[in-house]
């Protein structure tokens, strides 16, 4: 960046609006937030939009995108697949190679389909091959619950009883949390018991981030497989999945890249699994030999790349939808929206320390995406009730929390600074 303004420290003219402002204006990612529908207010004014880690804003490009494919339905019939700008027999790989940049990874290694827990159920198919010895999955202690629902299943599915199978991290006195000492000292006490671990990179909850790389490494030398649920780091965080030796992974789209509602997911397999004959699969016709996939014949031949794990042709319209964000996402640069971000969310952090500090507590710790999950100490239910009355999204989660989320992208200081004067007021009755 020519100019980097996210180094600029918090001090007490940090606290006013015009520094809010002076720094919107600075920002080198400014002109992205033009591009995305907000939300409206009865007086048509833009919402306050902090629920990016639920649903992320609709593209403005994202019309035409879509819009270019149902002309093609419309002018060339099942002939669309061939014809066109973007014939639909090839369409998931436009997205490969946005994908690949996005999470760290080599284009064999990343694809587009499905959604997040078809994708998670793939995975484990694959990965997840428990032995008498050796049956254990570990998790997160506060996973979302759709992984946990997945991986009992998994269990059952093997013969194991899912309360013995199901290992769960220890989080520490938050009850949200967990200490890296922690998780690195439950790895090493199942030990070769271990068969798979599967967390998140990014806690839904709590917005905690866990270092990816130490967790592969204390994984792999207890001798267990290794994957991660990127629901909450995908489009969030700085990843390197190939470097990391991470071997699965899989995310939705719908949060961070802002694909629309049922998004379509995408899938990681470390090229060192790739091309092997004798790993376990489910299995379809577009994971087939591209040369020969339309010669119909009986035995399936996988493609050499992560590719093979398609089952079905994709969706199209949530396909061109994704590559409008992925456009996106390729012009910014994910390190650069991590930089904006880790500032974004400093700032966040700090104005609620100055000004809301007997009545909010922040539970995400340092270590986190853009994410933060708060603590109201009075009434959370009352305090979101009055939150979206006023035209503020965000979003709660029983008991007591509120998540919010400054997305690099399409939020900015401007946003951030007049939520928390909003908080404010709000404390004062």
């Amino acid at each position: 960046m020519s100019q980097n303004i996210f180094s600029t420290p918090f001090t007490a003219e940090s606290n006013t609006i015009d520094f809010a402002k002076k720094m919107d204006q600075a920002d080198p990612l400014k002109k992205f937030r033009d591009e995305f529908h907000f939300p409206q207010t009865a007086k048509g004014e833009n919402q306050l939009y902090f629920a990016g880690h639920s649903l992320g804003l609709m593209p403005k490009r994202a019309h035409a995108f879509v819009n270019q494919e149902l002309n093609s339905w419309a002018k060339y019939g099942v002939e669309g697949h061939f014809l066109g700008s973007h014939p639909w027999v090839h369409y998931h790989e436009f997205i490969t190679e946005s994908f690949a940049r996005l999470v760290g990874a080599k284009k064999s290694e990343v694809i587009a389909m499905n959604t997040l827990t078809v994708n998670l159920h793939l995975m484990l198919v694959s990965f997840y091959r428990p032995t008498q010895k050796r049956f254990k999955i570990l998790i997160e202690n506060n996973t979302f619950p759709s992984d946990k629902y997945a991986v009992d299943s998994q269990a059952r599915f093997h013969g194991f009883d899912p309360k013995q199978a199901i290992v769960e991290l220890k989080p520490g006195v938050d009850g949200l949390t967990v200490s890296e000492e922690s998780i690195l000292e439950t790895i090493k006490q199942h030990g070769d018991e271990l068969a798979v671990i599967m967390l998140g990179d990014c806690n839904y909850l709590s917005g905690q981030k866990f270092d990816m790389k130490k967790i592969v490494e204390a994984g792999h030398k207890v001798g267990a497989v290794v994957g991660f649920n990127l629901a909450h780091g995908a489009g969030n965080l700085h990843l390197t999945l190939h470097d990391d030796n991470v071997d699965f992974a899989m995310w939705c789209s719908y949060k961070y890249l802002n694909s629309g509602p049922g998004g379509l997911a995408g899938a990681y397999v470390n090229e060192k699994h790739l091309n092997k004959k004798d790993i376990p699969r489910f299995e379809g016709w577009w994971g087939h030999n591209k040369e020969s996939r339309f010669k119909m014949g009986p035995d399936f031949e996988p493609l050499p790349t992560a590719e093979a794990w398609q089952l079905s042709n994709p969706p199209i319209f949530q396909l061109a939808s994704l590559r409008a964000s992925m456009e996106l996402f390729d012009e910014a640069g994910i390190k650069n929206l991590r930089e904006k971000g880790d500032h974004l969310t400093g700032y966040f952090e700090w104005l609620l320390k100055e000004n809301l500090a007997d009545t909010i507590e922040v539970v995400t710790p340092k270590s986190r995406g853009s994410m933060l999950c708060l603590k109201f100490k009075t009434s959370p239910k009352a305090w979101f009730d009055k939150m979206i009355h006023a035209g503020c999204i965000v979003d709660f989660r029983e008991p007591y929390i509120i998540r919010a989320t400054p997305v690099p992208l399409y939020n900015n200081y401007e946003d951030v600074f007049k939520l928390v004067m909003l908080l404010k007021e709000f404390s004062k009755g």
